[in-house]
């Protein structure tokens, strides 16, 4: 008899472990626990590790059910936990989080198998998620493989005039203000003219529509805090 594939989901909303129970149960038979809180989430990973581990795990980031009594307030809490602990097994994240900064330190430092998306995790794409796992491979949802692809391109792209631009403009009204300010590797200021063609590739590059914007997407992406 095939031993089942056994999967537990964290998430403080029944109704979403609901969601992603039935999601799984349409594209195979799993044997499936769930768990309200990080705690118990760790917990039962931790007690079941040697008879009857877990080969996957589903957990969201946000955990509204907190208290001060929490070990673990939160879904990275918990990944760090397991991560930590060398306990074998296979972490997705379902989570409605789609910040490119928390998601990229998401994905960077907890290195996840798989990241889906609540709004569009149904049973094929959730059926994708548990094959690429269970093969020791990655998953990421389209609109999170965008993210992280145009976060790493971006991240290249940035130099240091470009980072002391971005966070030198809100704070000054005026574009020629900067002159004087910013300064090239050998120590001198960068000239007006260097500073504006900077500025426009920057643009360009984050498709921004003007300055104000270009910052925002640049806090956005976690470039600037």
């Amino acid at each position: 008899m095939e031993t089942k594939i056994r999967i537990l989901i964290a998430d403080d909303h029944q109704l979403v472990i609901q969601g992603i129970t039935c999601s799984l149960n349409e594209v195979g038979d799993f044997d499936i626990v769930t768990a309200t809180t990080c705690d118990e989430a760790f917990q039962l990973i931790k007690t079941n590790q040697n008879a009857n581990p877990f080969q996957l795990l589903f957990t969201d980031l946000s955990f509204d059910n907190t208290t001060e009594d929490s070990l673990l307030d939160g879904g990275e809490e918990l990944i760090k936990a397991i991560r930590n602990n060398d306990f074998d097994v296979k972490i997705g994240v379902i989570t409605g989080h789609t910040e490119t900064n928390r998601v990229y330190n998401v994905i960077t430092n907890l290195n996840p198998n798989a990241y889906l998306l609540k709004s569009k995790c149904d049973a094929k794409e959730i059926g994708f998620a548990v094959q690429k796992m269970m093969a020791n491979d990655y998953y990421y949802t389209h609109e999170i493989h965008q993210k992280i692809m145009r976060r790493n391109i971006i991240q290249i792209q940035m130099d240091d005039v470009a980072i002391q631009i971005l966070k030198e403009l809100p704070n000054h009204p005026k574009i020629a203000n900067l002159e004087g300010v910013i300064t090239k590797g050998d120590g001198s200021f960068l000239k007006l003219r260097s500073i504006e063609t900077k500025l426009g590739n920057l643009r360009t590059d984050l498709n921004a529509n003007n300055n104000t914007d270009l910052v925002l997407k640049a806090k956005e992406l976690g470039i600037i805090d």
